[in-house]
């Protein structure tokens, strides 16, 4: 019989997906995939409510309803202080893992080079995989995962087509700097490189930091494709609203990609959903004040354990250092954790291209009920340290 495809060769099942299954099976709190365990806005709910009637249920424009577009560059308009205009900057994709998939397949060939910061968002590699594209890493070294400014120049020398950027951060919590998104974009302009963003997480970030979209930048809209989605600000990570801004001449080739690989995303998801582009401002900085009370919730039990952590600037995600119990692999102590103590977490070296097996990840984007039950089953992680 013929064989399938090589490129299933080189990459696995997703670890973030398979330790939720390993949660349902021990019955653990579940802290690895990162998804919220509370509702979505009222509002949003009571506009879906009112769509699953009135519909639309039959096919939206396949890049993207036209009023979810113009909602959509209101907002991102206003928060990237860019002219977004929703017939020439935006296709909407199922999800921003499809979002980066076509930014991917809009601009690399087979050959091509990628630049991939490690730690990582396992699907990036994956990506260029499938893509047939080369990943060049480049560190970012816990515990504050800062680059090296000649690593990274040496990455470029290597002619890459694009570098993917993830800010903030997965798995890291880390928020780029300023002055090291100026570098990356003075790199960009050197070497003719394209950058693809996955800003997922732009409202949740914990001050003194502040998030700055790479294509507002001077000169950095023309090479940038940002992707991001709908999921984690409005905690509808199932519906699967994602979507991609880039300058027309990216976007007519991203609008091609996205039509034959999911036609279009769900019409009256995209419906429902414009009640959530046009929320106010407040609704922003309350999301924000939300999840740092959660992690704060949360950092005390890690606090009280005398474990070390990064503390996340951004996203909801914490690394934590396992080193004290002894484990070689960090994959064991997360069966280990789920079975014994009841809660789940992500094996960090799912994330890392070094061989570094010390760090684990867990999300705290849960009520207060469920971190405080969480933190007290970790709490019993002192009988094994």
């Amino acid at each position: 019989m013929a064989e399938v495809s090589k490129r299933l060769q080189h990459f696995g099942e997703s670890v973030i997906r398979r330790m939720t299954r390993v949660a349902q099976t021990y019955g653990a709190i579940n802290l690895s995939q990162g998804f919220p365990d509370f509702d979505p806005p009222q509002q949003l709910l009571e506009s879906l409510h009112r769509v699953s009637y009135e519909g639309p249920h039959q096919y939206a424009i396949t890049w993207g309803a036209p009023n979810f577009r113009e909602a959509l560059a209101r907002k991102q308009s206003r928060f990237m202080n860019l002219p977004i205009d929703p017939e020439k900057n935006i296709v909407v994709t199922c999800g921003s893992t499809e979002a980066m998939m076509v930014a991917m397949m809009t601009i690399c060939d087979p050959g091509d080079k990628v630049i991939v910061f490690s730690p990582f968002y396992e699907n990036y590699v994956a990506d260029t995989i499938l893509t047939g594209a080369e990943p060049i890493y480049v560190p970012l070294r816990p515990p504050t995962y800062n680059f090296d400014e000649a690593e990274l120049r040496r990455a470029f020398e290597q002619k890459p087509k694009a570098l993917i950027l993830c800010n903030p951060a997965n798995p890291s919590g880390k928020v780029f700097s300023l002055e090291e998104l100026q570098l990356i974009a003075k790199f960009a302009e050197e070497f003719d490189t394209f950058v693809i963003t996955d800003e997922v997480y732009e409202h949740i970030v914990y001050g003194p930091y502040v998030h700055t979209y790479f294509a507002s930048l001077p000169g950095m809209f023309q090479r940038t494709l940002s992707c991001s989605s709908l999921s984690k600000t409005y905690s509808i990570t199932g519906w699967r609203l994602g979507y991609v801004i880039a300058p027309p001449h990216l976007i007519d080739g991203a609008r091609k990609i996205h039509d034959f690989l999911t036609v279009g995303a769900a019409a009256p998801l995209q419906e429902a959903a414009v009640t959530a582009l046009n929320f106010p401002d407040d609704y922003y900085q309350d999301l924000t004040l939300q999840y740092q009370e959660k992690r704060d919730t949360f950092l005390q039990y890690l606090n009280a354990l005398g474990l070390n952590y990064t503390n996340p600037q951004g996203a909801y995600y914490v690394m934590v250092d396992i080193t004290p119990f002894g484990y070689q692999d960090d994959n064991r102590f997360c069966e280990w954790m789920a079975q014994e103590i009841g809660v789940a977490a992500v094996p960090g070296s799912s994330f890392f291209r070094e061989p570094i097996h010390q760090w684990i990840r867990l999300n705290f984007a849960k009520r207060k009920e469920t971190l405080d039950a969480a933190g007290r089953r970790l709490l019993r992680l002192k009988e094994f340290g």
